[in-house]
């Protein structure tokens, strides 16, 4: 199933005053005690703020009239069209540029546009307007350029092509730069002179924005409905907040995604192992979609996942989505490669005592970094910077914990970089192989300020555990939970501590634990951990499950599931498993 219509989400007793516990809640809109708790303990504790929350409708997105630059835009595109102009679209390499690109390359050729479209590459220029994109721009012969997820710090390449009479619109949500940029609109919320409410849409929900506005100046007919799932996947790659207009873009593209209308899609859900018509959660996004998505750019050339989404043939879909699965494979095999031997280096020389890691190796994919970078910080629960080297040079990437604002401790080392740029949830950066072990050394005391006070990794990752409760049926339970979806960065998944008597428990191919618990009100519920088949032969009696349930369909066959993050056994007091 998709995720379930909320209409049937209802005020039982409209007449009741507003509830004084969650218990209260869960009657009052019609769901089970246990979801009705984490809505609580969210503070959603008012009927109306849980409904808005569970409900999110394309009705209530923010009005985007006050966008600075978006009309300007769309009457430059409606000039272009209207005069026969070329028109070429840019994008960079990752998800939220190939999305973006995809979104304004097909609603312009929808709306009679002339437009060619080209990708930045990670390994021909790097990020953005580059020296070496500029020969791709200028060789579809535009009149107009529209970049999209880049640009922000591409100043003097604009510049470049507004003096040979090229054009630029720039669609981005990068940092705003402090001069003005050399284009003719600059499609950024984060710009101090936007009074667009909502400033965290990525780059690809500012696309969709700048569609719908050239759609009103051409009084032309095109489904926006259409590019939905394109934005929920742009914007969960792009780790952008799920609340607000996200949340609410991207739970209809969740919804366009399970429906599997796209071709390209379509071919790319069978090789993820999606049962298209089932659940879609921000999670199959994030760690199956997306990555195939990307995978090509970081082994080579972006261009054959823009082709995927762009295509509407489903024999040459299922081509290009083959494609897609072989660069998957092989990023897969370089970053298992590059993983073992980060922590052989990082074991054998004591870095894992720094409050910051500092590696890299000289055989290291700078299309890979950025992975690993993130797998360490996971595994070391610190902050992290990956480097391949080039030479003298290393291309790095830097990933830490919830919470730690990595832009600003590059800000504070930027003596010792060649350049960094990104956010604060992920950043990357540029150094002199020379400067690598003076990095290292202050970006670990960089990163001490951010140790707790017992001088433990940083924790801010914890979150409470919320206990099943006894009298929920377990299916309504997942069910339920499939109302907070997207789930993501700003709107974590509930974790749940479900106890039980173990049926059954074993160890399946990959280390991995399969276990099934009767609950207390004695229905049967499976859970799967990744790599805790170890545990398997130990698992007997009382058992704890603390972690995260969905509706899983298999067959079209629906059951909850829970995925595993800890075990409790019965020695254990369920206030150790409250939190994580």
């Amino acid at each position: 199933m998709t995720l379930p219509d909320t209409s049937e989400i209802t005020d039982r007793n409209a007449e009741v005053s507003l509830p004084h516990t969650s218990g209260e809640l869960a009657l009052a809109l019609g769901l089970s005690k246990t979801a009705a708790q984490l809505l609580w303990s969210r503070g959603f504790k008012e009927p109306h703020l849980a409904r808005g929350f569970l409900d999110p409708r394309l009705s209530q997105l923010t009005s985007p009239d006050s966008m600075a630059d978006r009309v300007t835009a769309a009457k430059r595109l409606a000039q272009a069209i209207r005069g026969g102009e070329r028109i070429c679209v840019f994008g960079d390499y990752d998800c939220d540029g190939i999305t973006s690109a995809a979104i304004m390359t097909h609603a312009l050729r929808k709306l009679g546009a002339a437009v060619e479209v080209t990708l930045a590459n990670r390994f021909d220029g790097g990020y953005g307007v580059s020296l070496a994109a500029l020969g791709r721009i200028r060789a579809t012969h535009p009149t107009l350029l529209v970049t999209c997820d880049c640009g922000s710090s591409d100043a003097e390449n604009l510049g470049t092509l507004a003096a040979e009479g090229i054009e630029t619109i720039v669609i981005d949500h990068h940092l705003v730069p402090s001069a003005p940029l050399p284009a003719i609109a600059f499609l950024n919320p984060h710009r101090p002179d936007c009074g667009f409410e909502y400033k965290h849409l990525a780059s690809c929900g500012l696309a969709l924005s700048l569609a719908a506005a050239l759609r009103t100046e051409l009084s032309a007919s095109l489904d926006l409905h259409a590019y939905l799932d394109l934005v929920a996947i742009g914007t969960i790659a792009d780790v952008a907040p799920l609340d607000g207009d996200n949340r609410i873009l991207v739970r209809a593209g969740l919804q366009r995604i399970a429906a599997a209308a796209r071709p390209g899609l379509r071919a790319l859900l069978e090789r993820a192992r999606i049962e298209s018509g089932g659940s879609i959660t921000g999670e199959d996004v994030a760690f199956r979609l997306a990555p195939r998505l990307n995978a090509p750019g970081r082994m080579g050339s972006p261009d054959v996942s823009l082709q995927l989404l762009l295509c509407e043939d489903t024999a040459s879909s299922e081509q290009l989505a083959d494609k897609v699965e072989e660069f998957q494979r092989e990023r897969r095999s370089l970053q298992d490669t590059m993983f073992a031997e980060s922590l052989d280096d990082i074991e054998t020389r004591a870095w894992n005592k720094d409050a910051g890691i500092v590696v890299g190796r000289e055989s290291w994919s700078s299309g890979i970094v950025g992975i690993l970078a993130g797998k360490l910080a996971e595994h070391f629960r610190c902050p992290v910077i990956a480097i391949g080297f080039d030479g003298e040079c290393g291309h790095g990437s830097v990933r830490g914990p919830r919470g730690i604002p990595l832009y600003d401790i590059l800000q504070g080392l930027s003596d010792c970089l060649l350049r960094y740029g990104g956010h604060q949830a992920a950043a990357g950066l540029d150094v002199h192989r020379d400067s690598v072990q003076t990095l290292r050394h202050r970006f670990s005391s960089a990163c001490a300020a951010h140790l707790d006070a017992h001088g433990q990794r940083d924790s801010s990752e914890n979150v409470a555990a919320v206990p099943l409760d006894s009298e929920d049926d377990v299916f309504q339970v997942a069910h339920d939970l499939s109302l907070f979806e997207p789930c993501g960065e700003g709107n974590r998944q509930p974790l749940l501590l479900a106890r039980g008597q173990v049926i059954r428990a074993r160890a399946v191919r990959g280390g991995h634990l399969q276990v099934e618990i009767a609950t207390a009100k004695g229905q049967s519920l499976r859970a799967f951990g990744f790599g805790l088949g170890s545990n398997a032969e130990n698992l007997e009696g009382d058992l704890g499950i603390v972690g995260t349930m969905r509706l899983s369909r298999y067959q079209s066959v629906e059951r909850a599931e829970m995925r595993i993050e800890r075990l409790s056994t019965e020695h254990q007091a369920p206030a150790a498993v409250a939190q994580l």
